[in-house]
């Protein structure tokens, strides 16, 4: 089993809007309802002085979804990590409507769960050659007195 995490920054942004927890909370309620995903609480929001934006938080039973705003810059940092499979969202034309958004760059990672036979499963079902090496944590005997 994969789950995917997109990484994503937009420039461009209404830095009114980058601001604004109530823009910022359309952001989120969109992603929810149009990606089907599962809030275990209420998003966590924290303002910093002018003329710093917002960070919010929204923990969902697939993982998390982030938000960093930079509103000097207008610009905003998304990251959305699903332990399950999800379709891609249109970040660039949701992000220009929700927060004015005139370039939109995403990176969605693949993250792969287990090494299977010691070897690592790709998301398109393909294997690395690349074997198991030994953990880099070692565990020590206590000493005796």
């Amino acid at each position: 089993m994969n789950g995917s995490e997109w990484v994503v920054e937009a420039y461009g942004c209404d830095p009114v809007r980058l601001g604004d927890v109530g823009a910022l909370g359309q952001v989120f309620d969109a992603l929810v309802e149009e990606l089907s995903l599962h809030p275990v609480g209420n998003p966590l929001w924290h303002r910093f002085p002018m003329p710093g934006g917002v960070t919010g938080m929204l923990m969902l039973a697939e993982s998390h979804l982030t938000v960093h705003t930079f509103p000097e810059h207008a610009s905003l940092c998304v990251n959305l990590f699903c332990c399950t499979a999800r379709k891609d969202w249109d970040w660039s034309s949701r992000l220009a409507e929700l927060v004015g958004a005139t370039d939109v760059r995403v990176r969605r990672l693949e993250r792969v769960y287990a090494l299977e036979d010691g070897r690592w499963e790709m998301g398109d079902g393909r294997r690395s050659d690349l074997q198991r090496l030994p953990s880099p944590v070692s565990i020590l005997p206590s000493e005796s007195p």
